[in-house]
């Protein structure tokens, strides 16, 4: 949904399309990482699921509503931006969603393992999200984004004469 400024009477794009500080998807990866890291060292356990079923909550509102309704996102833009200077470097808010959306599937698949028993799927699975939000927070590199962006190309490869 795209509405007007009423100064200027420019459109202007909903937060869920509007871009965003390409450091917070980074400060998010990073507390991910840290959650994810307890939650992979303590099962099977009441603290594992407590941990991962808190971080399945956060990917499903970055996947679901928007990375600017991810608590990680508001406290990034709440507390840690303040304090940092200016972004130099915008991006568009559709491949982080969508990482969160891959993020989603990997505590999903990680939860029903562990509330079935299933340590081994749930090891595997918390291990994999782990490792993508590792990559985003040490080296800035979004393995979700990029996954995005290559069904992006794939799909306008396929449309092209």
């Amino acid at each position: 949904m795209t509405t007007l400024d009423n100064r200027t009477s420019v459109p202007v794009p909903s937060p869920a399309r509007r871009p965003i500080d390409a450091r917070g998807p980074r400060f998010g990866a990073a507390v991910t990482t840290a959650v994810l890291a307890l939650a992979l060292l303590s099962i099977p356990s009441t603290v594992s699921l407590v941990l991962l079923t808190a971080q399945t909550v956060v990917f499903a509102l970055g996947a679901l509503v928007g990375v600017h309704a991810q608590p990680y996102g508001v406290l990034f833009r709440r507390v840690v931006r303040p304090r940092l200077g200016a972004p130099t470097r915008l991006e568009d808010p559709a491949p982080p969603r969508f990482a969160q959306t891959v993020g989603l599937a990997f505590a999903v698949v990680g939860l029903l393992g562990l509330v079935t028993g299933a340590v081994v799927v749930a090891y595997v699975a918390v291990a994999f999200a782990l490792g993508a939000a590792f990559l985003n927070a040490a080296f800035d590199f979004c393995l979700g984004c990029e996954m995005y962006l290559l069904g992006r190309r794939l799909a306008a490869g396929r449309t092209t004469p």
